[in-house]
């Protein structure tokens, strides 16, 4: 089968995935099929920070760090990190995926090694002993910045097993930033959805309504959360049928990860994911990676999903699949509409 160069280069990069579900329906596109999904205007709206950073730029990081004797976490824990992330993540459960950043962190833990990581769309402030949180956004914006409006922003994830205190300073650090003309354009909720309390980040995300923000919620979203309007929902994985009924009154936007949602095992398998649901009732969504590190994946293999029949992928036509194109322009924050 004939195949771009791109997707050749993507395939190669997934090598070490035990299980690649973007990579697999991307191989089943012909050339024609990778040309359409490319020449399709799409908005990454769910990518984090830290789970974004490629594997080659992680290891030349991993080299300087062992290099500069630094005590956060030991050499040897780092690259264990790093060779874990390269072979393959295997999940049993959601709460598993929250523990594979350590390494991360611990090379993305100043100013300077942020603006080289710095390539997504969302990340979570984090406070060490080079940086304050306020820092922390500083440095992501300088690259955030760099690009167009049009292209890039920035959104300041509050992960719920933070402690109270310290969403109270990363909201007062994007709302301040957000008063200065900084490209911080809104807040979101991610992380263990075991964790946090509902009543007190509820609160929180009030504020930043108040602040100009716009909010978004992610993982297991409450109808105490919805209750406060978010502009966006990510993964919608976990709503009952009156978070569901909720949600398609707002017609607030779904972003869907599915790659991720099948890897964490939040959906059985891609014919039960949640997405055929909102297709089938015409609700906005919005295809994105997530982590495309963990789950070896890219804008265009999550498109390919879509693309590519069953049981690799969805088996949507060409204009179904250029409309959800459209519906993810078309949620962006601070955007201008982009006509389907």
């Amino acid at each position: 089968m004939a195949m771009s160069d791109v997707c050749i280069e993507l395939l190669e990069e997934w090598v070490f995935c035990r299980w690649c579900p973007a990579s697999d329906a991307l191989a089943s596109l012909t050339q024609a099929q990778i040309s359409f999904i490319q020449s399709l205007p799409k908005a990454e709206l769910h990518a984090h920070l830290n789970g974004c950073i490629p594997i080659s730029e992680l290891q030349k990081m991993a080299r300087e760090y062992s290099e500069s004797g630094s005590s956060s976490l030991s050499s040897a824990s780092v690259l264990e990190g790093i060779e874990k992330l390269q072979s393959g993540i295997v999940l049993d459960q959601i709460s598993d995926f929250f523990g594979l950043f350590s390494a991360i962190y611990a090379l993305t833990s100043n100013p300077e090694s942020l603006r080289r990581a710095t390539r997504a769309l969302r990340s979570t402030p984090r406070e060490t002993s080079e940086m304050s949180r306020m820092d922390y956004v500083r440095a992501v914006l300088e690259e955030v910045e760099r690009y167009p409006k049009s292209r890039a922003a920035l959104i300041v994830s509050l992960d719920r097993r933070m402690a109270d205190e310290v969403v109270s300073e990363c909201v007062q650090v994007a709302v301040r930033l957000k008063e200065e003309g900084r490209r911080v354009v809104g807040v979101d909720l991610c992380g263990d959805p075991q964790a946090g309390d509902m009543d007190t980040l509820a609160e929180h995300f009030a504020t930043a309504k108040r602040g100009g923000l716009t909010v978004e919620n992610s993982v297991k979203e409450t109808l105490k959360l919805l209750s406060y309007a978010p502009d966006r929902l990510g993964h919608a994985t976990f709503l009952d049928e009156a978070a569901k009924s909720l949600v398609r009154e707002a017609k607030m936007p779904i972003e869907m990860c599915l790659s991720s949602n099948l890897l964490c095992k939040t959906v059985s398998s891609l014919a039960e994911h949640h997405i055929r649901y909102y297709l089938r009732h015409d609700h906005p969504i919005a295809i994105c990676t997530d982590d495309t590190l963990p789950f070896r994946t890219s804008l265009l293999g999550e498109y390919a999903l879509l693309l590519a029949a069953p049981p690799l992928g969805l088996g949507l036509s060409e204009n179904e699949v250029r409309r959800i194109a459209a519906m993810g322009m078309n949620a962006r924050f601070g955007k201008q509409s982009s006509s389907p």
